[in-house]
């Protein structure tokens, strides 16, 4: 192989990487901007309820999220348990997140919210309380309570 062959070899190959590197550089910048675009928004919500374990948890989950529908429950409570399809298909189709309280579990959350009866449900935004729902509540008044503080 002569001298100019491999350096036309040489530089189609460089030309390549540059091309290759240049298309990573623009996919990256990409998606930095898109990851920029959405920090304003909360972090993303999941869509199962999270269990909430002690107060530290309840705390990190209403700082962590916009909106958190919580509900304070208790596995003897009818109504609880009435409303427990409810509350999954809000945590996999609404844009709050959903907490679950098991005040037998967890007596010190239950005083600390005020939950006296339950079910209680409680919707916080931006970590402060804005509505409470003691009893039984249909879908609409839960999707209207988090619509309300979004």
């Amino acid at each position: 192989m002569s001298d100019s062959a491999d350096a036309a070899s040489g530089e189609s190959e460089l030309s390549e990487r540059e091309r290759i590197r240049e298309r990573k550089l623009r996919e990256l910048r990409e998606r930095e901007s898109e990851d920029d675009a959405d920090e304003g928004t909360g972090a993303e919500t999941p869509n199962h309820p999270i269990d909430i374990d002690g107060p530290a948890a309840l705390q990190r989950t209403v700082d962590e999220y916009d909106v958190v529908l919580v509900d304070c429950y208790a596995d003897w409570c009818g109504p609880c348990q009435m409303m427990e399809p409810t509350i999954e298909a809000l945590a996999r189709e609404s844009d709050a997140a959903v907490a679950k309280v098991d005040v037998d579990a967890n007596p010190e959350i239950a005083q600390q919210v005020g939950a006296r009866s339950i079910p209680t449900l409680l919707v916080f935004a931006n970590g402060e309380p804005v509505e409470r729902l003691v009893g039984a509540q249909d879908r609409a008044s839960l999707e209207s309570a988090i619509d309300a503080a979004a």
